[in-house]
């Protein structure tokens, strides 16, 4: 299967990039409206209502503050979720297999599906930027670091979202990672606030939350702040990123939840 000619993986690269990305767009209603949505709630709710009472946080007004987190929160959402339903989809409807058995490579399968949650992904993130803009000014303060982070962590959770649909059975198990395991972990990301408030253990604890890191590194990209060491969030996010990589071709290269 990996042994075709490059021009081969490039033009199925191509096509499920394609399909992808002409997906995002076709049904730009769900995928793009609702998270630009809810990101607008979270900055009049928690923002210009909460916020006033708050005041600074972190040296910065919490309007400023709290933005490049909900930034980084409809990224990751909006990747993972892209790839999740879109790669199940596929299972579900026999149309993966197909795949499987053509000429292309796992790894052309993997980049194509990531590569379309990472389109939707920045658009999402682009359209909750501009929401941003009309609350709070955006001066972004390390540009490169503030778009590897945004990439690679859409990259992260992209592979993740294949993950949950590799081995979810029903449409009911995709459902079950965002609701009780990624939805806490961003909450608890440092979003809304500095881990610097936490007492010591609380502090330490959120350590263990990589997505700690991936808001704070992009925070430092946009405001020039963060609770982390930009090298240790890049470390981070690499670290997840080739295991996740890994994963992903592990399975389906074995055609675990794939042939089943």
């Amino acid at each position: 299967m990996s042994g075709a000619p490059l021009k081969i993986q490039l033009v199925g690269l191509y096509t499920i990039v394609r399909k992808e990305t002409s997906r995002v767009a076709r049904i730009w209603v769900q995928t793009i409206v609702p998270p630009a949505i809810t990101m607008s709630l979270y900055f009049v709710i928690f923002g210009n209502l909460i916020g006033r009472r708050i005041g600074d946080m972190g040296g910065f007004d919490y309007m400023q503050f709290m933005a490049p987190g909900l930034i980084m929160m409809s990224v990751i959402t909006s990747s993972y979720g892209n790839v999740v339903s879109s790669f199940f989809g596929a299972k579900f409807q026999g149309y993966l297999q197909e795949m499987l058995v053509s000429p292309l490579s796992g790894w052309v399968i993997i980049l194509g599906h990531v590569m379309g949650g990472v389109v939707r992904g920045l658009a999402v993130g682009a359209i909750v930027t501009v929401v941003a803009l009309f609350f709070t000014d955006i001066d972004v303060k390390h540009p490169f670091i503030a778009f590897a982070v945004l990439i690679l962590t859409a990259m992260v959770f992209s592979m993740a979202g294949m993950i949950n649909a590799i081995f979810a059975r029903k449409f009911d198990d995709i459902a079950i990672i965002p609701a009780f395991i990624l939805a806490p972990l961003t909450y608890l990301g440092g979003v809304f606030y500095t881990t610097s408030l936490l007492p010591d253990f609380w502090a330490g604890l959120s350590k263990v939350n990589p997505i700690l890191y991936m808001v704070n590194g992009f925070r430092y990209g946009i405001i020039g702040v963060s609770d982390i060491s930009i090298g240790s969030a890049f470390a981070v996010i690499l670290v997840f990123l080739a295991l996740f990589a890994v994963t992903c071709y592990y399975l389906i290269h074995k055609g675990i939840g794939l042939r089943d």
